[in-house]
């Protein structure tokens, strides 16, 4: 089967297509002929091993992991003997969590894994995207409980995990603002968010408006100037945060008079996560967004461009 593999870390040209052998379904697995993947900033982060401490936990000379891809989706070609959940012939989209592997033909997974039924209104391509930025922005929206009514800043609206943060937030009940560049003012409005600001044109910080809810996204925001619109008892959400701004934003939560919350670190997801999104999506409230689709073959191209920083919602990759 094809599979794109890297041997080592560095530029989107080290990612190479090759012929690899077909997997074996275990006992308690899954085949799945994929259809279609994404490229994450996870990959990305993988493929640089940027930060150097991604080298601590998938190779310190090379990667140990050779196949990148963390969102799927396919259709099961083969079960396992001991399979209940699935039959062949199921389509399914999912996350990989940290094994990886979606950058091929083929793969298997457990069955108990973060996988459900894909929605039958959307393409293969359009469920391959949501896993990344869904459950990255529900894990974290969890974590905040927001209430009805709050009012929630996603900075960074218009990626991956933005335009999944934005809708979340909205089918959470909250009044959504979120924060883009000009180009992307219009994708931002058609996701629900209330209000946008232009970064290039506004500083959030200094507006006098306060929130319950602040989301950074990219790891690009100002702690401390963002801690000027957080409400007091507010939670500021670091899904992107390195060592560094999670240390900073800690200590701040320490020193602050306002008692803020921080959640940051690492997610976790389950079936049950994606089943949720799933429902979302049939009910018209979590809508995909592809900037751009490529081939297995273009891989190399589709990480350059995803590396820009400056895409739309998911770059989707096409597996034939």
């Amino acid at each position: 089967m094809k599979a794109i593999v890297y041997t080592k870390y560095g530029s989107p040209n080290i990612l190479q297509l090759k012929e690899v052998e077909k997997p074996e379904p275990k006992h308690n697995e899954i085949l799945i002929r994929i259809k279609a993947t994404a490229v994450n900033s996870g990959d990305i982060r993988l493929r640089k091993a940027d930060p150097f401490a991604v080298r601590f936990f998938f190779g310190l000379f090379k990667p140990k992991i050779n196949i990148l891809g963390g969102v799927f989706s396919g259709e099961i070609e083969r079960i396992g003997s001991e399979v209940q959940r699935f039959k062949v012939g199921d389509e399914v989209f999912g996350h990989t969590d940290m094994s990886f592997g979606a950058y091929a033909g083929y793969n298997c997974f457990q069955e108990n894994g973060s996988i459900a039924l894909k929605p039958a209104t959307i393409t293969h391509q359009e469920a391959a995207v949501i896993p990344f930025g869904g459950v990255t922005a529900l894990h974290f929206l969890k974590k905040a409980t927001i209430q009805q009514g709050q009012k929630v800043l996603i900075f960074g609206a218009s990626g991956a995990v933005g335009t999944a943060a934005v809708q979340l937030a909205k089918h959470f009940g909250a009044i959504v603002t979120g924060v883009c560049s000009t180009a992307n003012i219009d994708l931002v409005q058609s996701l629900g968010a209330d209000m946008v600001i232009d970064y290039t044109k506004q500083d959030f910080t200094k507006n006098g408006e306060t929130y319950d809810v602040i989301f950074d996204t990219l790891n690009k925001m100002s702690i401390s100037d963002s801690l000027r619109s957080l409400k007091s008892c507010g939670t500021l959400i670091l899904s992107a945060a390195g060592l560094k701004e999670m240390f900073e934003a800690n200590w701040k939560s320490i020193t602050s008079s306002k008692k803020i919350k921080v959640v940051t670190g690492i997610i976790s997801h389950s079936a049950e996560d994606i089943n949720f999104l799933k429902t979302l999506i049939e009910a018209g409230q979590l809508k995909p967004v592809i900037d751009r689709t490529y081939s297995l073959e273009q891989m190399a191209e589709a990480h350059a461009y995803v590396e820009k920083g400056h895409k739309k919602g998911n770059v989707a990759i096409e597996i034939h």
